[in-house]
């Protein structure tokens, strides 16, 4: 795959990027506040063309043929993502605020672990559609004004965090942040990947083009 290096690179930039929202969101008191700053890493992503797995995801049921290539694609995202939280929450932990954040993310997270898996994927569903309506809003440049765009991609992040639905590539970050990776997070972060990707589907399976 020709692309496989821009695509990964792309990627763990975004992952990168997710880091740095998510750690925003863990340093800030007040619950409103942090939502909305968590939007300059997705508002990041869109405007620098990195790739986002749960940004990118709801448009495999449109690629037809190429599907097949588009899922390798994914693959690489993920990838991608997976390994720019996990650098963010490990470099994290060996700084001086390495210590509150971990406390903080070690809270959602216990939370995330003792959660049902059927909890699981129905949050991470309705992260999924937010997601896609936040990417694909940003990409109809001749369609949405400038400022209605730009104004989606903080919207949705914000209903997804203050509704407490789930972002595997947020929860990435937070699991890294935490130090709390074992078999069973790693399961728990595939389902709400699984989730996320379901929700995604949904607008482009409804007509949205």
């Amino acid at each position: 795959m020709k692309d496989f290096l821009p695509t990964l690179r792309g990627a763990f930039s975004a992952g990168l990027f997710i880091g740095l929202a998510g750690t925003v969101f863990l340093s800030v008191p007040d619950r409103f506040s942090g939502a909305f700053l968590f939007g300059f890493g997705l508002l990041t992503i869109v405007c620098c063309g990195f790739k986002l797995y749960t940004g990118a995801v709801g448009y495999l049921v449109l690629q037809g043929a190429a599907a097949g290539k588009y899922l390798r694609t994914l693959a690489v995202i993920w990838i991608g993502n997976f390994l720019g939280t996990l650098c963010v929450g490990t470099a994290l932990r060996f700084s001086r605020v390495g210590a509150p954040l971990a406390e903080r993310a070690q809270a959602l997270c216990r939370i995330k672990a003792a959660d049902s898996w059927t909890s699981l994927l129905v949050l991470s569903f309705f992260c999924g559609i937010l997601m896609f309506l936040a990417v694909d809003t940003f990409r109809r440049k001749e369609e949405v004004p400038s400022v209605i765009r730009g104004a989606m991609v903080f919207l949705c992040v914000m209903v997804f965090i203050l509704s407490g639905f789930e972002h595997c590539v947020a929860d990435m970050y937070y699991f890294s942040v935490a130090g709390m990776w074992t078999r069973e997070t790693l399961l728990r972060t595939l389902w709400m990947t699984l989730g996320n990707s379901l929700g995604g589907f949904l607008l482009p399976l409804l007509g949205r083009r």
